[in-house]
This record gives structure tokens, C-alpha cells and sequence, in this order.
């Protein structure tokens, strides 16, 4: 397989644009150097690349693509809605139209803000979190990677660089399935926490009783209690891990696979919180979110098509069979080739991901690059594992008969202790490190 287009635009991209992406996450650190460094196009679940090479896609878009790539009724939508004009001096009706799709379905929703990114939407649920609390201190969950793009969330990784450390000292964290060290946070900080912020579920499911206590704990200090849903929303549930668990927070967040890839994000959550960003109170007013592209009308068309075809709750229902099948599959050939021990599939089954250790145990990111580079060669293209609707049985077929092939390098690699001489190029990094 031939990169040479792709290879000729990263020296263009590189020069123009900081890490050649405006998404880290696409960036070329992530991902092997025979690999494509753009997309083309993309239909169903396939996608192209500059060079021509087609691809079956795994990583939707960042899992933002919950149905399948250039999904004919979500265009119909989206086009008829062009026509009649994108952005407005006045809000379009479709804001409240989808305002109250997202208050009949999600449980913490009694009011909603839309914007367009998740970053914007869990600031804000912050910004009202220290606003309706008059507190200051954010604790968030340790080991779920990413919740936003600014300082608060920021200044507690490794890339801190340019975040003054006043507000670096504004967030702490505590761990998942980990009650104690959330209570142990709380005593520390009593009477100073604005708000808790965890994704209900990525890697695992809660243990029982953790959300449950969560929520009480929070609701005994009078602490606002957010679930950031960027992943889980419209995954584990159509109505959110929120309904899947059983646990309601005060704010939740919302976006990514709501408008099968449209820039759409939602704050969702209680009336007398919300309301500090409205104007009928006398309360000291709240900045929420104002932006000029957030009532785009063809996104809210993308969205009402996206949230009807999920609403029954069939696709996601299937989705947890594909990736049930999918993991144990996987599961069982790297057993075959006896090296289950260091490479394979775990966590939530609507959500799978893949483990890649070393010898000493330790994660391997040369092993998960070899991976890579071995599925890409094979036309599939996996860095994460994002599924949706238009994912077949036959793309679950080609994804393992792939996958096997691979373990065979794999295996070779883990019996050498090295992947020198089989992988090209450096390994991929983490996003959050301190130095290039």
C-alpha cells in the first residue's frame, strides 16, 4: 500500500498548521508512518484516502459518526435545510424543536444550551457549577483522559505549559470505582468544591453502588454533580448512560454522536442551575455560551434525523451485540496464538478497546503501533473503536481475519521482545505528555 499523496500533504500541513492537524487526536504522532495522513471521503463505513487506498473505518470521525459516513437521510435533512438558509439574526425554530427532543428524553434535562464542540459545553457546565455554588475547587475523574480543551481541565495534565498555575491549583482529581478517594477529596477541600465531573462509564462499568454514592455524596455537600455524555450519550443508551445506570446528575453533556458528525453539543440539566444563564432572575448573570455558528440550522437538522433513528433504541441495542462479538472473537484468536495475555480487547461491550503490554506488563505503544501499521496494511483502519449503525457482520469478519494476521506479527514481535525490523517508524505517543 502507497502513501506518497498523503506523505507529499503532511510536509505541506506541517509547515502551515502547529502538529499538521487542528485535532491532536488525527495528529501523525498518533498513528504509524505507513498509514494515510488525510481522508478524502467517506461512505457507510468506509473511507478514502488522497492516494486512493480505501479503508474500513473504526475510528468514526472521532466517534462522532454514530450512523455511518455520508448517511443518506441525515443528508436529505441536512441539504433541504441549506437551502433555507444556515444561520439567522434570530434564533431558528429548530433550537427549541431539539431543546425539547433532548428535555423529553434525557432525565437531567429540564433545560438545554447548544453549542458546538464538547469542550465549550463541559466549561460551561463548570462555569455554572462555581457560579450556583459560589465555590471554586473542580474535582474531576482521574482516569478518563479527556474532558475539555481549556485551562480548568488543562492545567491538570501534563500539558500545562501556558496555564497559570492559580489555575492549575483549581482542579484535583479523584479515582474511578474509587469512593474513598473521592471522599478523602472532599474532606480535604470541605465546603470549597463547586462541582464533580466524570464520564459515567468508558473503560469499565461502575461498580455497584459507585454512581449511586457519587450522587449522594455530592448531594449531601450541595456540590453540583456533572456527567460528561460525549461518548456514552446516544451509546450505552439512547437516553445516556445516565438512563443505562439508573443515576441522574444536575448537569450532564452531550455531542459527538448526536448529529452523525455535525458540529453539535448540548448542556442539558436542572432549571435552577441552567437558569443562572437565562434572563429572568436577579441573580448575578452568567456568561453561559454565545456563539455565532451554535444555532447553525443544518446541524439541528443532522440532529433531530440522527435522534429519531436512534430513539427506539434498536441500533444501539445492536451495537452492543456487534462489539460483544467483535471483543470475544478477538479475544479467542489472540488466545490461539497464545498471546491473550498481552494483546487484547476489554471494557463496556457498546465500546470496546484494545489492550496492547509488554513483557514486563507495562503498556506497549511500539506493540499497539505494529497493530496499526499491520491493520492498516490490510485496509482497516482501528485506532479506536467507535461503532455504528452501518457496521456490518462482514465488517466484523474482515476486522478479525485482519486482526489475525496481525497477532502473527505480533506474536513475533513479543517473542523477539522487540518490534525492531518489523515496525516502520517511531511509535505513536500519548496526546498529554510534557515534551515532543
Amino acid at each position: 500500500m502507497k502513501f506518497d499523496e498523503s506523505d507529499h500533504l503532511r510536509i505541506r500541513a506541517q509547515k502551515i498548521i502547529p502538529a499538521g492537524a487542528h485535532t491532536y487526536s488525527k495528529g501523525d504522532d498518533q498513528f504509524p508512518q505507513l498509514s494515510p495522513g488525510f481522508i478524502v471521503k467517506g461512505k457507510g463505513t468506509k473511507v478514502w484516502d488522497p492516494d486512493g487506498n480505501e479503508f474500513l473505518d473504526w475510528g468514526m470521525g472521532l466517534r462522532s459518526v454514530s450512523l455511518g459516513h455520508a448517511y443518506q437521510p441525515v443528508l436529505d435533512a441536512v441539504q433541504e435545510q441549506i437551502a433555507l438558509g444556515v444561520n439567522f439574526t434570530r434564533p431558528s425554530i429548530l433550537e427549541a424543536q431539539i431543546a425539547e427532543m433532548l428535555i423529553n428524553l434525557i432525565p437531567s434535562a429540564e433545560m438545554v444550551k447548544f453549542a458546538k464542540n464538547g469542550s465549550d459545553v463541559t466549561t460551561a457546565a463548570v462555569k455554572l457549577a462555581r457560579a450556583y455554588t459560589g465555590r471554586d475547587i473542580v474535582v474531576r475523574c482521574a482516569e478518563q483522559p479527556f474532558f475539555s480543551v481549556n485551562d480548568w481541565f488543562i492545567g491538570d495534565t501534563a500539558c500545562n505549559a501556558g496555564i497559570p498555575k492559580a489555575v492549575q491549583n483549581l482542579t484535583t482529581r479523584f479515582s474511578y470505582n474509587n469512593i474513598q478517594s473521592l471522599e478523602d477529596i472532599m474532606e480535604k477541600n470541605k465546603g470549597e468544591v463547586a462541582c464533580v465531573i466524570l464520564e459515567p462509564s468508558s473503560l469499565e462499568h461502575p461498580k455497584p453502588g459507585f454512581l449511586e454514592k457519587v450522587r449522594e455524596l455530592t448531594k449531601q455537600q450541595g456540590i453540583v454533580l456533572i456527567f460528561d455524555e460525549m461518548i456514552t450519550g446516544f451509546r450505552w443508551h439512547q437516553a445516556g448512560a445516565q438512563t443505562y445506570y439508573g443515576v441522574t446528575p444536575d448537569l450532564s453533556t452531550f455531542g459527538k454522536a448526536i448529529a452523525n458528525g455535525f458540529a453539535l453539543s448540548a448542556l442539558v440539566g436542572r432549571r435552577d442551575i441552567m437558569e443562572l444563564g437565562g434572563l429572568k432572575h436577579d441573580k448575578p448573570r452568567v456568561f453561559l455560551l454565545s456563539t455565532t455558528n451554535g444555532g447553525e440550522t443544518h446541524a439541528f437538522a443532522a440532529a433531530r434525523v440522527t435522534m429519531q433513528t436512534l430513539l427506539n433504541g434498536e441500533i444501539v441495542k445492536q451495537n452492543w451485540k456487534k462489539g460483544q462479538r467483535l471483543s470475544s472473537e478477538f479475544n479467542a484468536i489472540s488466545a490461539e496464538y497464545g498471546i491473550v495475555e498481552y494483546v487484547r480487547m476489554a471494557g463496556v461491550a457498546c465500546s470496546p478497546y484494545q489492550i496492547f503490554l509488554g513483557r514486563d506488563g507495562q503498556v506497549d505503544l511500539s506493540l499497539r503501533t505494529l497493530y496499526l501499521q499491520e491493520m492498516i496494511q490490510q485496509g482497516v483502519l482501528i485506532p479506536y473503536i467507535a461503532i455504528a449503525h452501518e457496521h456490518s457482520e462482514h465488517d466484523i469478519d474482515k476486522t478479525l481475519e485482519a486482526s489475525r494476521k496481525a497477532m502473527k506479527v505480533l506474536q513475533q514481535a513479543l517473542e523477539k521482545g522487540t518490534t525492531d525490523g518489523l515496525l516502520v517508524g517511531p511509535a505513536v505517543k500519548p496526546v498529554f505528555r510534557k515534551y515532543n
